[in-house]
This record gives structure tokens, sequence and C-alpha cells, in this order.
């Protein structure tokens, strides 16, 4: 437990991967644990940096998440997931703009949105964005 403890008091450079990752929340009841993904700082193909306000804005209001951790009580209703869930951990997901609760760990970008806010899960999410 010390060890822990020392790990989580020291500065964020200094914490391994192992208890950066304690330190994510678990989502509770009907909720998931999403991570951002992150954004190209260049535009496609040239080297001409985004700026930083759009960089902040497409990061608050990104459509496609990665499922990290879904929470004890997600799509355990059968009346009204009758064809069960609508995804899994490990699952790329696109969801509204601006979804669930936004918050860094360790500068990565995290949301917790709830089941119902799950609007397609895409296999591959290279060039989806919003409209």
């Amino acid at each position: 437990m010390n060890d822990e403890v020392n790990a989580v008091e020291a500065a964020p450079d200094e914490v391994g991967d192992e208890a950066k990752a304690k330190q994510l929340p678990d989502p509770a009841g009907i909720k998931i644990l999403c991570a951002i993904p992150d954004l190209d700082k260049t535009y496609d193909g040239s080297i001409i940096e985004r700026p930083e306000a759009f960089m902040q804005r497409e990061h608050q209001a990104t459509v496609v998440m990665f499922v990290l951790k879904l929470g004890p009580d997600c799509y355990t209703d059968k009346d009204r997931y009758p064809s069960g869930p609508w995804c899994a951990e490990g699952d790329f997901i696109i969801t509204k703009a601006y979804a669930g609760i936004r918050f860094t760990v360790h500068g990565k970008a995290f949301a917790i949105i709830f089941e119902d806010e799950v609007q397609a899960v895409v296999q591959d999410p290279r060039g989806v964005g919003r409209a």
C-alpha cells in the first residue's frame, strides 16, 4: 500500500504505466469509461500545425471514443436491450458530440458516458469525425 501511495504522490512523469492505470476510475452503474483518442496535430499530409484552440474544441467535441470498461449494470435490462449490449470493452464507438463527463488523467483525455449514448460501433475510426 505504501508503494502505491508513493507512486501516486510522485511527479506525473515518474509514475509508471501500471500506477497510472490504477488511477482511472471505475464506471458506476450504467456508465461506460472511454478513452478519447489523440488528434493529429497537423493537417492531413502536411507540416502545418492546427491551432491550439481548434485542437481543444475538437477534443471536447469528438464523436469517436474507445471503450475501456463497462459499469456493472450496463446493458443488464433485457427489456430495454433485447438484442444485448450495444458495445463491448475494446470497441471504438461513435457517440454524440460533447457526450459524457470529460476529464484527464496524466494528460490523457477520458469520458464517462451513459450506456444509451452509444450510437454505433465502428471497426476503423480513422477518418471518422464530426460533420
